[in-house]
């Protein structure tokens, strides 16, 4: 995933946007929103991905942040959600939707992620996990949706082409990128993995 450092300067302010403890705003519980986005999204295409811009709705979630290298980081992603969900489970929580990984920051040595489970409802905020699990909000906002359909190993390409839009579009883009696991292959050289990946949009 060596082309993700071309849009390093995307993450590296990622983690103040989303907090020092929690991803994202944490609304009252009157307000928590739909965990689905907003329907109807208006299509865009780039060479080798499509995307669309959506309306991401923050969602309770428990999340590790962690680092890894290049060539370990989805097997670490992995292994962040298998320890999240052990966790969640024994504090009676429920997972609701799909994982996601939030990229924040990219160097030469790899990457800082948060791996994240969107929980069914916001548990109590009593609630305290055992390290390094912990609770937040998933990333909120208006963001262009792009896929990846294949390999982990070969997500490059897909990068190639989100970076290449964006530079040639001149998106206003924040600081918050995400990758959205819509199924969790054993390893990055599986054909059948799907990711949707999000930009978030000013």
């Amino acid at each position: 995933m060596k082309t993700i450092a071309t849009l390093a300067a995307l993450w590296l302010a990622v983690a103040p946007a989303l907090g020092a403890e929690t991803p994202g705003p944490t609304p009252s519980p009157a307000a928590t929103p739909s965990p689905a986005p907003i329907p109807a999204p208006t299509p865009m295409t780039t060479e080798g991905a499509t995307g669309a811009v959506v309306e991401l709705a923050t969602r309770p979630c428990a999340y590790i942040e962690a680092k890894a290298s290049r060539e370990e980081v989805y097997g670490a992603i992995l292994g962040a959600f298998a320890k999240i969900r052990a966790e969640i489970a024994k504090a009676g929580l429920k997972e609701q939707g799909h994982p996601l990984g939030v990229f924040l920051t990219a160097d030469d040595d790899g990457f800082t992620f948060r791996a994240m489970i969107p929980l069914e409802t916001a548990p109590d905020p009593k609630l305290a996990l055992a390290d390094p699990v912990k609770l937040g909000q998933t990333p909120i906002g208006k963001a262009m949706k792009f896929e990846h359909r294949g390999e982990y190993d070969e997500i490059d390409s897909t990068y190639d082409a989100i970076t290449a839009w964006l530079d040639e579009k001149g998106v206003d883009a924040q600081d918050v990128f995400v990758e959205e696991y819509l199924n969790e292959t054993k390893t990055g050289e599986d054909p059948n993995l799907e990711v949707d990946i999000y930009v978030l949009l000013k």
